[in-house]
């Protein structure tokens, strides 16, 4: 385990306007790393960098839609012309889309992974340039606790997760021997509003009601344990401790490493243990208990859902 000593001086951040990527910005800022805020949302940016600045620390923002390969290299032309290579690029924009398998459409799918799979691969391929050119960097992926537990109805937030985690272990082995390091972070339940940009396609509302009730239930056993706050810090926490030691995966909150766990040494409970969150039961949890709602068809007529990570 490498313990790197060297604070990072220039860190980037996606998704950093709210949540987990804001976080993040403030924890690189307050060990006085200049932190480049980029978010889809300039309103939100401009939200985390005046919160830096207030603490008496440095930011700048920029726009970008991690979906946009031309965006990205702009941005990261932008930022080695302004402030230099980045020593920490951190991949935090993620968005949830969840339904039924079946009920999923192409749109739907390309939406998932145009933001939370090949927006990191953008990410990764751009600023990991510059950080093999110079000889040094480091990525840190925000995954998921997803990324290793199987989720019926999530089945293309939890793809696009498990990609992550995969495109961190590839790029490991490549950008590795040349000084960079790569890390995947995968969180549990977190307080975030990553919910306000999610859809669920093809559940009625009776339905998502049902889902949410239990994985409230599971939230609520999970609080109990000791050690577990839900807030975005302990997520940037787990962050800058990846670049310090140069970590391979880290999950964050009790329900995280026990998934992690569970997935590499016992994969077969691991799955049944997901068996009260599939859509039979979730379904018939709707129907026991709540009201019926029209079905929501498609990924333009949405409601929101909360994610697990």
């Amino acid at each position: 385990m490498k313990n790197n000593s060297l604070e990072p001086r220039l860190v980037v951040v996606t998704g950093a306007g709210s949540g987990i990527g804001r976080a993040t910005a403030l924890r690189f800022a307050k060990h006085n790393a200049h932190v480049v805020v980029s978010d889809v949302n300039l309103e939100a940016a401009n939200e985390t960098v005046e919160l830096i600045r207030d603490h008496g620390h440095s930011a700048s923002v920029v726009h970008l839609d991690v979906t946009d390969p031309e965006q990205w290299a702009d941005v990261a032309r932008f930022v080695e012309i302004e402030y230099g290579v980045p020593d920490v690029l951190v991949n935090n924009a993620g968005i949830v889309v969840g339904g039924p398998f079946l009920k999923l459409g192409p749109a739907d799918w390309d939406k998932q992974l145009s933001v939370n799979l090949l927006g990191v691969v953008h990410g990764c391929r751009v600023f990991g340039a510059q950080m093999v050119e110079r000889g040094s960097g480091h990525i840190v992926n925000i995954a998921s606790a997803a990324s290793y537990t199987p989720t019926a109805v999530m089945a293309p937030y939890s793809v696009s997760k498990a990609g992550v985690k995969m495109l961190t272990e590839c790029l490991r082995l490549e950008l590795g021997p040349k000084g960079v390091g790569v890390s995947s972070v995968c969180p549990g339940f977190i307080n975030t509003n990553i919910g306000i940009n999610g859809t669920m396609v093809g559940v009625d509302q009776g339905m998502l009601d049902a889902g949410q009730q239990v994985m409230q239930k599971l939230r609520d056993i999970t609080d109990k344990l000791p050690f577990t706050p839900r807030s975005p810090n302990s997520v940037a926490r787990a962050v800058t401790r990846a670049v310090r030691f140069d970590l391979v995966v880290v999950p964050v909150k009790f329900e995280s490493w026990l998934g992690y766990v569970l997935s590499r040494a016992l994969p077969g409970l691991n799955r049944r243990s997901m068996a009260p969150f599939g859509v039979d039961r979730i379904e018939r949890l709707g129907a026991r208990f709540l009201p019926k709602h029209p079905p929501v068809s498609s990924a333009s007529e949405s409601v929101l859902v909360e994610s697990v990570g």
